[in-house]
C-alpha cells in the first residue's frame, strides 16, 4: 500500500493517470532460490484494499488458466507474461474473464505474429 499510495500522490500532483502494476508471483525466476512473491491468496486482499482505498486500477500477471477467473475478481487488467504469450489455453481463459488483457510480446515472436495472439483473445469473445 505504501508504494501505490506514494505513486498516486505523485501522479495526482502531476495530473497523470496511471495503472498500478503489482505481482503476486514472479514464477520465471532463473533459480529456485529466487524470491517469487507473497503468493496469490495473500495478495488478493491487498489488491482489494488498494482498489477500495486508493481507487486506482491494478494490473497483474496470470500464469495459468486457474488464476484467470480468481484474479479477475480483484484486478482491472490481466497481463500475460512474454514467455506465455502463445499459450492458447491461458489466452482463452483470460479472454473469458472479459477483463482488459495486456499481452507482453515474447522476444521469440515476430511482431506481426502478435496478430494471431490478439485473434485468440477476440475470437474468445473479448474485444
Amino acid at each position: 500500500m505504501d508504494m501505490s499510495g506514494k505513486i498516486k500522490e505523485i501522479t495526482s500532483k502531476l495530473g497523470v493517470n496511471f495503472i498500478y502494476k503489482t505481482s503476486f508471483d514472479k514464477s520465471n525466476r532463473t533459480s529456485l532460490k529466487g524470491k517469487r512473491g507473497i503468493g496469490l491468496e495473500q495478495s488478493l486482499p491487498i489488491f482489494d484494499k488498494i482498489k477500495k482505498e486508493l481507487k486506482i486500477p491494478i494490473l497483474t500477471d496470470v500464469h495459468n488458466i486457474e488464476q484467470c477467473s480468481i484474479v479477475a475478481k480483484h484486478v482491472d487488467i490481466l497481463q500475460i507474461p512474454a514467455f506465455l504469450c502463445r499459450q492458447t489455453d491461458l489466452l482463452v481463459a483470460a479472454a473469458k474473464t472479459k477483463k482488459i488483457i495486456n499481452v507482453k510480446k515474447g522476444q521469440f515472436l515476430a511482431p506481426w505474429d502478435m496478430v494471431n495472439v490478439t485473434k485468440k483473445i477476440s475470437d474468445s469473445g473479448n474485444n
